[in-house]
């Protein structure tokens, strides 16, 4: 008899203590932000139409899971094999920033110069539009990032002539505003 008033007893203190344990669970992590494109797969060859061996025009991208908070984004591409200057800089291919909140993508084919349609600016190494990928065909494969910020604020930067010190001023301006970041990648050289 003792051992089933015993094991009553602590079922019933389970049952009275489990409400209080689900109380202090921690929530649910929301899902991390993405970015995507239907260009090409994520890690794989980057097709030529997006590339300087074809028409050079910016994938459409897409995003989701964005982070409560957001005032904007910013899209950084950039070769990782590409050290300019003899220093630790890579190649700028794009850089988006003070893209609206309420965005979900960007389209296929953003047009060159600064400000774009929704008020976002852009640089690259060629000027205010999107450089394509354009490692040379006698090395190896490139590696290219689309890294995706999702900021609490918008960025007071200016273009300028220099997409390099573009990219830095955005970059110093990001740095204790990021909420959230998504990376994409692709490889390209061109054809022999």
């Amino acid at each position: 008899m003792r051992n089933y008033a015993s094991g009553a007893a602590l079922a019933l203190l389970l049952m009275a203590t489990l409400p209080a344990l689900a109380q202090n669970q921690p929530a649910a992590r929301p899902a991390p932000m993405t970015l995507s494109t239907t260009a090409f797969a994520d890690g794989t060859k980057i097709p030529d139409r997006f590339t300087q061996a074809g028409e050079s025009v910016s994938p459409a991208l897409s995003w989701s899971n964005v982070p409560d908070g957001t005032k904007s984004f910013v899209l950084h591409m950039h070769d990782l094999d590409v050290a300019r200057n003899k220093g630790t800089e890579d190649q700028l291919h794009w850089l988006v920033w003070n893209i609206p909140a309420t965005a979900t993508g960007l389209p296929e084919g953003e047009p060159t110069g600064s400000p774009l349609a929704d008020g976002s600016q852009q640089a690259s190494a060629s000027g205010p539009q999107y450089r394509g990928p354009g490692a040379p065909a006698n090395g190896p494969l490139h590696h290219y990032m689309l890294e995706l910020y999702a900021l609490d604020t918008t960025l007071d930067v200016n273009p300028g002539a220099d997409g390099f010190a573009a990219r830095k001023a955005v970059f110093d301006a990001l740095q204790g505003h990021v909420l959230g970041k998504a990376v994409y990648g692709g490889l390209f050289r061109k054809p022999q």
